[in-house]
């Protein structure tokens, strides 16, 4: 599926979840920082075939904080995100090559407020830097390959946090970082 046709998908999911009824509860207020983290499910590069295996799945963490309030429907965010993978393509076992992929950037969210109560759903951007390194291993038959797919990361993402305390909630996030999907815990402060 086209990059274009996902983020056309996320936009639609998110129009859905606003016309919920309004509850009056705040969930992202000014000066919350909320740190999540977890599990990415659905990989943004290949990983498919034989030969390729994830070695360690995508995981995340990411900080929001809530910089101002009242902005229209619901609030604005900044923060960071941090994410890192690693796959191998191991040809029998006998050579192969090992991935490692790190994200690294800054984020704006906009949080839309008194919608449900419990719930925080936003979206937004993020810009930064992903860092794509690979190594040959085993009985390499020294072909001249290198991956170097370095280089800006830029993403577009919608979310949900449901709090079971003030402090403490499940999240979900769709978006193209680390992975198309994210599941984990939200901590707010």
């Amino acid at each position: 599926m086209k990059k274009s046709v996902k983020i056309a998908i996320l936009g639609m999911i998110l129009a859905l979840y606003l016309p919920i009824a309004a509850m009056n509860a705040q969930v992202f207020d000014q000066g919350d920082v909320v740190v999540s983290f977890g599990l990415g499910l659905g990989a943004n590069y290949y990983v498919g075939g034989t030969f390729y295996k994830t070695t360690v799945p995508p995981l995340f963490i990411s900080g929001d904080y809530c910089l101002r309030e009242d902005l229209g429907p619901g609030n604005l965010g900044v923060g960071a995100y941090l994410g890192y993978s690693a796959y191998k393509y191991d040809y029998y076992g006998d050579w192969g090559w090992k991935y490692n992929t790190l994200i690294m950037a800054a984020r704006g969210t906009y949080h839309f407020t008194d919608l449900v109560d419990k719930l925080d759903l936003y979206g937004g951007v993020a810009l930064g830097a992903e860092i794509v390194s690979n190594k040959a291993f085993g009985d390499y038959p020294g072909y001249g390959y290198s991956v170097n797919n370095s280089g800006v990361a830029y993403e577009m993402f919608a979310g949900a946090r449901y709090y079971f305390t003030d402090n403490l909630g499940a999240m979900a996030e769709l978006g193209y970082g680390i992975a198309w999907l994210k599941i984990g815990l939200s901590l707010k402060f």
